[in-house]
């Protein structure tokens, strides 16, 4: 038999975006808790939730914990037992110690021989019983950005909480958490019914908040409110200016949904469209609407959380909050539209930065450098460009827009820029080098925009490298991850082939004056990081993770080559013989790493490579692998540019070097053929990681 089982926690206003993610998690736990005292339930539960209210519903809950039998292993059976099948102290001792009389003593055969155990099964518990402490485990266990405490209470929770509602079935589950009784009851909208509500089980909460003016269905909530909202701009003659973020965050601000759509001045559409629709949205949460032809009407639409009796009353009142809010907004622009944008730029000398690595001005100085030496090697043509957009890219932080708007830093400066006469490709690099703003966004269109954004990236990651401010953990407060996977993404799009590690190394110079430490450890840091997002992008692509390390252990240094040859070892390893070609090659590569440890021959980082002497070959394999290597060699420097056509070359190499290991004993006594052997070794071993490191395929 099984039953439902509701939970509803009802608080003070929850902060928007709080809320997802306790639901995730409240489900979560319970879920997981369920399981670990081995009561079945659906595999999931249902959520609901209000500002005032989290709800979690699981289907299907056993009323029983499953029983559980157990086997406890006592003393050999020759031990415990006499000759003559008498027990012995030792076995009665062993059922006393379990509680049980030496006639349950049974036999278990192990491969040590024959031992005495002895099974007990535990009987399940009454679900309900369990569940008493269970629900204040998992509310308890919530996790908040920012908790607080309230009264006299030790308890701390996001928000005050005003009662507990724990029915299983059609039953309470009686528990407490301080002064705080669980019970039956809930509460309906906190002005249209402000009275208390008795739930008689699960199947009735929905439908009796619904009566009680409280949609506790975020879907159906959210539905609602984006059907009502399409239709009071129907009405005002245009359409809403989509924003699923904005529905998202109104729709956890409501537990119910009264629509009101009013009106501006016209004269405010003489401020930037992008000005309007942040003003409306961030401090109002209202949408803005268009016309049909895109252009932003005068209008805005507002999501209550009341139905008044007078909703003219109501959007006059939004009316009068918005006037205020434009004429702020109007007031910043005409004041910052009477600085340009050079000077604006001079006042980043009073913003900081870090305090280790100086102010906003000394960052934009490095990421000009950064941005002209990239534009050097790709575009030289559009250096002017490039360097112009550096120069200006963070000029609007010192705008008054952007302190009240922090959310328009980039725009603003696009649209002073462009006011102020720069060419339009200045400006939208200046607004484009943010790009991408979150993992797997919009990247740059123009070139400018796209190394003016590698520039201010790499500038932050080596800054905050150079002086130790690297990630650990879910701890990442300069956003690291995300602009190094940006700086990866707009050099794959763009095949961008140049050195990775020798733009790290002139990033690092150009900081010489703000790092005290090692350089040269940074350096390798900063690519060790880079590596690693990288990997993480390729496993996301569906990559083989030991490929993506053999490809990534050869060389990082142009990530487009890593790419290609991502994909041309994973066709390889598609083929029938692959294994036993990867198998051939990796005793290559560990028989010469093992003999660079040995000291047999000189280490890779000495960076000297010694050739084998055909004239010293004694038997057939040996040339016939020396000459299959030239060759191959050669086909590889033909055409470098195609991975697969190189490592189907190389795949050739296989029975050859089947043949060699057959046919001679490389490690010989005589050092002057184990070293040539070693040394033809060593020369194939270099073509191999010209793709890959063979050691890390697993096979």
């Amino acid at each position: 038999m099984s039953k439902t089982l509701l939970v509803e926690i009802v608080t003070e206003e929850i902060p928007a975006g709080y809320i997802a993610p306790a639901l995730e998690a409240m489900a979560g736990l319970m879920v997981q808790k369920l399981s670990q005292a081995r009561i079945e339930s659906a595999a999931s539960g249902e959520t609901f939730a209000t500002p005032r209210r989290l709800a979690l519903m699981v289907r299907d809950v056993a009323e029983h914990q499953a029983s559980i039998t157990r086997e406890i292993v006592g003393p050999p059976k020759a031990v415990a037992f006499d000759a003559k099948g008498q027990p012995t102290k030792a076995g009665e001792g062993f059922a006393r110690s379990q509680g049980v009389s030496v006639s349950r003593l049974t036999t278990k055969t192990t491969a040590k021989g024959d031992y005495v155990c002895v099974r007990k099964t535990e009987r399940g518990q009454a679900s309900w019983r369990l569940l008493q402490t269970i629900i204040p485990e998992v509310i308890m266990a919530i996790p908040f950005p920012k908790s607080m405490r309230w009264a006299d209470l030790r308890l701390t929770f996001v928000r005050p909480i005003h009662s507990i509602m724990a029915l299983f079935g059609d039953r309470i589950i009686p528990f407490k958490l301080e002064n705080i009784k669980s019970g039956r009851r809930t509460r309906g909208h906190r002005f249209m019914h402000p009275g208390s509500i008795a739930i008689g089980n699960p199947s009735e909460y929905v439908g009796a908040l619904r009566s009680a003016f409280v949609v506790a269905d975020i879907e159906e909530r959210s539905r609602v409110i984006r059907a009502q909202i399409t239709e009071a701009a129907r009405k005002l003659g245009g359409d809403v200016i989509s924003d699923d973020d904005l529905l998202d965050t109104v729709t956890n601000l409501v537990e119910y949904h009264a629509v009101s759509a009013g009106t501006f001045d016209p004269a405010f559409l003489k401020l930037p469209r992008e000005v309007l629709i942040t003003a409306m949205r961030e401090h109002q949460k209202y949408f803005a609407v268009a016309s049909s032809d895109d252009q932003l009407l005068p209008c805005f639409i507002a999501v209550n959380n009341t139905a008044a009796k007078d909703m003219a009353v109501v959007t006059s009142g939004h009316e009068r909050v918005l006037r205020a809010r434009l004429e702020d907004a109007r007031f910043f622009f005409e004041t910052d539209a009477k600085t340009s944008p050079n000077d604006m730029v001079e006042r980043l000398k009073g913003v900081l930065f870090q305090a280790k690595l100086g102010t906003m001005f000394d960052k934009v100085c490095r990421v000009q450098e950064l941005a002209e030496h990239l534009a050097d090697m790709t575009v030289p043509e559009d250096k002017p460009t490039v360097s112009r957009a550096a120069w200006l890219t963070k000029s609007d932080l010192t705008s008054q827009m952007v302190n009240e708007f922090p959310k328009l830093q980039g725009v603003m400066g696009r649209i002073y820029a462009a006011r102020s006469g720069e060419p339009g490709a200045v400006a939208k690099a200046i607004e484009e080098h943010y790009l991408p703003a979150y993992a797997g966004g919009p990247l740059p269109e123009a070139v400018a925009g796209a190394l003016v954004s590698m520039a201010d990236k790499l500038d932050t990651i080596c800054s905050c490298f150079g002086i130790g401010l690297i990630p650990s953990g879910t701890s990442d407060p300069y956003a690291l991850r995300r602009q190094a996977i940006g700086i990866i993404q707009i050099m794959l799009t763009r095949n961008l082939s140049f050195s990775l590690q020798a733009l790290i190394n002139k990033s690092l110079e150009l900081l010489h004056d703000k790092i005290s430490g090692d350089t040269e450890q940074a350096g390798r840091g900063v690519m060790t990081f880079f590596r690693h997002r990288m990997e993480h992008l390729l496993a996301e692509q569906g990559f083989a993770k030991d490929l993506i390390t053999a490809v990534t252990s050869a060389s990082m240094d142009s990530l487009p080559a890593v790419l290609k040859r991502t994909e041309a070892l994973q066709n390889l390893k598609a083929k029938e013989d692959f294994e036993p070609l990867a198998i051939a090659f990796k005793r290559v590569v560990n028989i010469i790493r093992q003999a660079r440890q040995r000291g047999d021959i000189p280490s890779r980082a000495a960076q000297t490579q010694i050739e084998a002497d055909p004239a010293m070959f004694q038997e057939p394999c040996e040339q016939e692998l020396y000459s299959a290597f030239q060759k191959v060699k050669q086909e590889i420097s033909d055409d470098l540019g195609s991975f697969d056509r190189g490592l189907s070359a190389i795949a050739s190499l296989k029975n050859p070097v089947d043949g060699f290991f057959d046919g001679v004993m490389v490690l010989t006594e005589d050092k002057r053929l184990k070293q040539n052997r070693l040394a033809l070794l060593g020369e194939i071993a270099e073509l191999f990681a010209i793709f890959a490191d063979f050691s890390k395929i697993s096979t």
